[in-house]
């Protein structure tokens, strides 16, 4: 059974087996025995299957998840190829992909018999199959009448050339589709830049704090389940919601990419979004290294913007950050600007990818641009207490801290400020 436009996220849900949920964890071997019997239970035999799975910067303890899978499928079937869903993030090294994965580099075939590992190679051409093309009116449809265009439709090849796309990996509240899981491991995680950018500026004309941690189907999610209404593979997926903090699970839910998706974003929503009665006025995210520079370390302000007071400050805690973004210098040329003061100016910007005038107004959040004046004004402050030089910075439109000038200690018991330590997965809004 396939999900309906007509379908809710709740009906939905009720198709997928699960087991766990906001209420404790799961034992490992429950969760290995869960695989083992959803995957012996699924026509398989004799088809190739492509496993696609987080890359570094979401956590979960994904060795021992796809350890079970491959158990599971080793033997059964043609072929077996996992794929890291990059987005546009850096490519994995190979060191960083046998840490990822849970093999010794080198020796990938004595771990994971049969089985392919490969980065999704986002730069390269070669790396797409043409899926078609979403038209413009139905996009206008989706979208909630925020773009009407036509939107081609590139994927990975890999999943296009197996017969089964196996998605394996977290579900947490997320700043382009609400939660996060699912297609989205497609759109962007394995995508062309086009609808990469479509969908992520999308997302930023509704706005971060909108649409953060919404687990009903947001015009963003619309547009990732229409693009992966394309994809000819059979598309299943496992979603586990992890303990914030933790490899431990809360649950895994198994079936379609969309079934299951809204099974586990059920979890999440009551697991990874935390209430506070009254808004704070200084904020220091603790980023963890798992974020390697701001493009993917901001997610420690996204989480956090919500709770901020107008005129309050958010800083970003990352001695180990040396870089704004390793992959999308160009953001350095625009620097962080709130979403008005790019659509104000749309002849100067619209040349930018769309994805990029969104991770900006992700970070900088809320704000307001008079074009008659040019005069912005943000609702928060954001700054920066990483290796990140000051005028880098400043450039950037970002304030400037030094790290080492920081102490959290004292910070957390000054009775002002919010210290949230590996910040970047639980959202916090008010009650």
């Amino acid at each position: 059974m396939t999900s309906t436009i007509e379908e809710t996220p709740a009906e939905a849900a009720l198709r997928a087996a699960r087991i766990g949920d906001e209420h404790g964890v799961l034992p490992t071997e429950q969760v290995t025995t869960f695989i083992a019997e959803q995957l012996a239970a699924t026509d398989l035999d004799g088809r190739s299957v492509c496993i696609v799975v987080p890359d570094g910067t979401r956590t979960c303890p994904l060795p021992m998840l796809l350890g079970a899978v491959h158990a599971a499928l080793h033997g059964r079937v043609t072929r077996m190829t996992t794929l890291i869903a990059l987005g546009t993030h850096q490519p994995m090294s190979d060191e960083a992909l046998a840490a990822h994965l849970g093999y010794e580099v080198g020796a990938l075939e004595e771990t994971y018999p049969g089985m392919e590992v490969v980065n999704h190679e986002w730069w390269d051409p070669e790396t797409f199959a043409d899926l078609g093309t979403i038209p413009a009116a139905r996009l206008s449809e989706l979208s909630e009448g925020r773009l009407t265009m036509d939107v081609p439709v590139l994927l990975n090849r890999a999943v296009v050339e197996h017969d089964v796309a196996l998605v394996l990996g977290p579900v947490l509240p997320h700043e382009v589709v609400g939660i996060s899981g699912g297609n989205k491991y497609f759109f962007p995680g394995v995508a062309g830049q086009e609808i990469i950018d479509v969908s992520h500026w999308i997302g930023a004309l509704i706005t971060s704090a909108e649409i953060i941690g919404t687990t009903a189907i947001t015009p963003v999610r619309a547009l990732i389940n229409e693009g992966a209404s394309l994809v000819p593979a059979e598309k299943l997926a496992f979603c586990v919601v992890g303990e914030a903090g933790s490899l431990d699970l809360h649950s895994i839910s198994f079936g379609d990419t969309i079934s299951s998706w809204a099974s586990a974003a059920e979890v999440c929503a009551a697991t990874h979004v935390h209430h506070l009665d009254e808004p704070v006025s200084r904020v220091i995210s603790v980023i963890p290294e798992m974020y390697e520079d701001i493009w993917t370390g901001a997610k420690g302000f996204y989480k956090l913007e919500p709770v901020v007071a107008d005129g309050g400050e958010v800083i970003l805690y990352a001695p180990h950050i040396t870089e704004i973004s390793t992959s999308h210098p160009e953001i350095l040329e625009i620097g962080y600007h709130c979403r008005d003061y790019f659509v104000k100016q749309w002849d100067r910007f619209k040349h930018v990818h769309w994805g990029t005038l969104a991770h900006s107004t992700h970070l900088r959040g809320a704000g307001t641009y008079d074009a008659g004046t040019g005069e912005e004004r943000l609702r928060v402050k954001v700054t920066l207490a990483t290796r990140v030089p000051e005028e880098q910075c400043r450039q950037a439109n970002l304030g400037y801290l030094d790290p080492d000038s920081l102490d959290l200690a004292a910070a957390q018991a000054d009775g002002e400020t919010f210290v949230v330590p590996n910040a970047g997965e639980v959202l916090f809004r008010l009650r």
